[in-house]
């Protein structure tokens, strides 16, 4: 006779260890290193403060109040 399996334990492993083959094929496909975060962090913000330094902004005239020169 054969030796007496409990497949429950069989499925559970056998999905363990799918998943844990599908871990390391994401950690390859998607896995940054911490410095190539910080440096991709660095370069949006960068990029952010240069975009916002170089924003136009228009004044509204409807809220000023008039001068005395725009009266003359």
């Amino acid at each position: 006779m054969g030796d007496v399996v409990n497949l429950n334990k069989f499925r559970k492993h056998k999905t363990r260890e799918t998943s844990a083959k599908e871990a390391s094929e994401n950690r390859v496909k998607f896995g940054r290193t911490k410095g190539q975060k910080q440096k991709e962090k660095q370069e949006a913000d960068s990029l952010s403060n240069n975009l916002s330094g170089n924003k136009i902004v228009e004044k509204d005239s409807s809220n000023q109040k008039p001068s005395d020169e725009d009266q003359s």
